[in-house]
């Protein structure tokens, strides 16, 4: 199967694919539109926007089983999803400099009480709302359409063809995920005593980009920060759209976030877990990553 995957292989199920299938549909996927499998827009100023990654289309299971450690009801039941359309995505989550940019041309207001992340660190304490003026603000910037990923989005780029809890597979350490180290996994799952955590724990995220990416190429999705998606929040995967886009009987004033934090415990941080956050909220564990489309 190695030398025929092609892009029009776009109803292949991800999670029969070994990693150098995915690199190479991936790459298949970007050389259908004249793209490299990571790459960036140019801003009208001249400047790089953020770092993109490829997603081609494809099947995966959504979701966890009971079974998984850490499963919690709202991720169930596990279901098959389509994602029709390829995409990219950002390599990481937007970063303090990259939100800078918008800062500056747009006269946005940064309130001075709140904490704020600079340079390579995630951008926090930002509002659906000001995400929106972010994603219209760089959509005109690159003359691209630019969105929040969608939750089965989200996931299937997180996963990268794994059925694992993690991309890097059953178990996580400090080494692959910024987690508050005080709740590990492993050892909640095997209900031993803890006394000390492994590593030094973090009053903050860290900077971007510091464990290893998955297959896809993509940083920090397990972990460091929690990141809005486009998905209004629903109480569990029952009646869930097959194609993966939002579901109707969601509630309005409720979003769906990915991805655990610094702040949650590791089992927080897996593929399937999923938080609802308020429409208004802001917090220091908070962030954001885009989709273009392609």
């Amino acid at each position: 199967m190695t030398e025929t995957l092609t892009y029009e292989s776009h109803t292949v199920f991800v999670d029969e694919l070994t990693p150098q299938q995915i690199t190479q549909l991936q790459l298949a996927t970007a050389q259908a539109h004249h793209l490299t499998p990571q790459f960036h827009d140019t801003l009208k100023t001249g400047r790089s926007g953020p770092e993109l990654a490829i997603i081609p289309a494809g099947r995966f299971e959504m979701g966890s089983e009971p079974s998984e450690h850490g499963h919690q009801r709202d991720e169930a039941p596990r279901h098959l999803t389509m994602i029709r359309k390829p995409f990219a995505i950002g390599v990481y989550p937007i970063t303090g400099e990259e939100f800078r940019l918008f800062r500056e041309d747009t006269e946005w207001f940064l309130r001075p009480e709140l904490i704020w992340h600079e340079g390579r660190y995630p951008a926090i304490n930002i509002r659906m709302e000001d995400v929106k003026l972010f994603l219209a603000w760089l959509s005109l910037q690159t003359g691209q359409k630019y969105r929040l990923p969608t939750e089965a989005e989200w996931e299937y780029a997180a996963r990268a063809g794994t059925t694992t809890p993690f991309h890097h597979g059953e178990d996580v350490s400090c080494r692959e995920v910024h987690f508050n180290p005080f709740f590990p996994y492993r050892e909640q799952q095997e209900k031993r005593r803890w006394y000390l955590p492994h590593c030094f724990p973090s009053p903050k995220a860290s900077e971007v980009g510091l464990q290893a990416p998955n297959a896809w190429g993509l940083h920090d999705m397990h972990g460091n920060v929690w990141e809005f998606t486009q998905d209004h929040w629903t109480t569990s995967h029952l009646n869930a759209n097959r194609d993966g886009s939002p579901s109707i009987a969601a509630s309005p004033y409720w979003y769906v976030t990915k991805g655990g934090s610094w702040f949650d415990p590791a089992a927080r941080a897996r593929s399937a877990a999923r938080k609802k956050r308020y429409m208004d909220e802001m917090d220091t564990n908070l962030g954001f990553r885009l989709v273009r489309e392609l």
